[in-house]
């Protein structure tokens, strides 16, 4: 895992942003899969300028949602789906059939997953992911098999108040559907975010701590091909001692 330090916030959304136009210029039909939440949002936010500035296209790209909550209404503005149409989909240039993402009101979810892996194919060219406070990747969470699909998953009780700020009501999902472990260790290059003080502890444990599947982000240190971008709060505690 290449471990990539920044001094601020804006340092970090910029080199990001800047590294994604690069993959974007070299090859144009990159195959990507993306997250939501917080960590995101700004890089989306730059990459949006830039494709209005004309100095991006995703014109021949595809992009793959990495999951969706379940058991919310169809036009709940929390859902992954939403999410990502109004911070990226919708500002760029991305063709309509372009943009693949999981449904879980399907009356086959088994099936549906089956289908996400199948458009997935050998693979994507590069994932984005966040990490969550107890490790999770998308909603793989600790405990998910390294060679686990994309499937319905059962959310952690810290995923689920975590998911709060998302959402404009209590109601907070309960169970989601994840792109699985297996696909994302299968990315040809993966670029694992975290930004803010919330995240230094995960971040150290990741770093310093056993690889297994009790964190999942662990496992991102088996990758070939797997960086680490952490903004300086994120990053505070890796100088201090912790486990080998």
């Amino acid at each position: 895992m290449n471990l990539l330090r920044f001094d601020s916030e804006s340092a970090w959304v910029h080199t990001i942003s800047s590294l994604w136009r690069d993959r974007l210029r070299t090859k144009p039909d990159l195959r990507i899969c993306l997250p939501t939440g917080t960590t995101p949002a700004g890089i989306y936010a730059e990459m949006a300028r830039s494709a209005r500035a004309g100095l991006v296209s995703f014109a021949r790209a595809s992009v793959f949602a990495l999951d969706e909550f379940g058991g919310l209404a169809p036009d709940d503005p929390g859902r992954t789906r939403h999410t990502l149409q109004h911070q990226l989909i919708g500002a760029v240039d991305l063709p309509s059939g372009a943009f693949h993402f999981l449904n879980p009101e399907g009356p086959d979810l088994p099936r549906h997953c089956q289908d996400y892996d199948t458009a997935i194919g050998d693979g994507f060219d590069l994932m984005l992911l966040g990490i969550g406070l107890n490790g999770h990747l998308g909603m793989n969470e600790p405990g998910s098999p390294v060679d686990s699909s994309t499937r319905r998953v059962e959310l952690n009780a810290q995923t689920i108040q975590s998911s709060a700020r998302y959402f404009a009501h209590q109601d907070l999902p309960r169970w989601g559907l994840t792109v699985g472990l297996k696909a994302v260790l299968a990315s040809k290059e993966v670029w694992l975010l975290a930004n803010g003080a919330a995240k230094a502890g995960i971040i150290q444990q990741t770093v310093r701590g056993e690889i297994g599947s009790s964190n999942p982000a662990s496992l991102l240190r088996r990758h070939s091909n797997c960086s680490l971008f952490v903004d300086a709060e994120a990053g505070a505690l890796l100088d201090s001692p912790g486990r080998p």
